[in-house]
């Protein structure tokens, strides 16, 4: 699959049927998905399923990227955009627990951002986390979002709501 765009150490792509065996293992991992209110996939072929049907690059032009480091090729997790259907566009990430604290989840998220703005129009993105989920906050923090409210997440009654609006 092509890259889309691309940072210092890595790629961002969209993601495909391929991928479902990283993808599956990334949200088998119970610490990856602690704070987000998924579950794991079923199975590697129900994980390629999602993949295949997934919607948002067709329907919004955008959605969640899998992120490739450059250096080797692997495959990191995902980073990307979700609009959801009252209108807010958020930023999200999930990587592998082996690339935590590398700094790829700011780098990933901060192009993310800026494809957003700049090749998607968008004049403000949010950012909705565990209050508990502390090193997602830094990242969100990192790449200039401000705590805006807290509101209702499908998984969570109490989530920090971050923005950044468009430069």
């Amino acid at each position: 699959m092509e890259t889309l765009f691309s940072t210092a150490r890595l790629h961002l792509r969209e993601m495909v049927p391929d991928d479902a065996g990283d993808a599956f293992r990334l949200n088998s991992d119970p610490e990856v998905i602690r704070y987000t209110g998924d579950g794991p996939f079923d199975t590697i072929e129900a994980t390629r399923d999602f993949l295949a049907a997934y919607p948002d690059y067709r329907l919004h032009g955008f959605g969640r990227w899998a992120v490739v480091r450059k250096a080797d090729g692997a495959w990191l997790g995902w980073c990307g955009l979700k609009r959801h259907p009252n209108g807010e566009v958020d930023l999200g990430y999930r990587l592998l627990r082996a690339h935590w604290g590398q700094g790829y989840a700011t780098e990933a998220a901060l192009a993310c951002l800026e494809r957003g703005f700049a090749h998607h129009g968008l004049e403000w993105i949010i950012g909705r986390v565990a209050r508990e989920n502390l090193a997602s906050v830094r990242v969100l923090e990192k790449v200039g979002m401000y705590y805006w409210k807290t509101d209702v997440c499908e998984h969570d009654p109490e989530a920090l709501i971050y923005r950044i609006d468009r430069p």
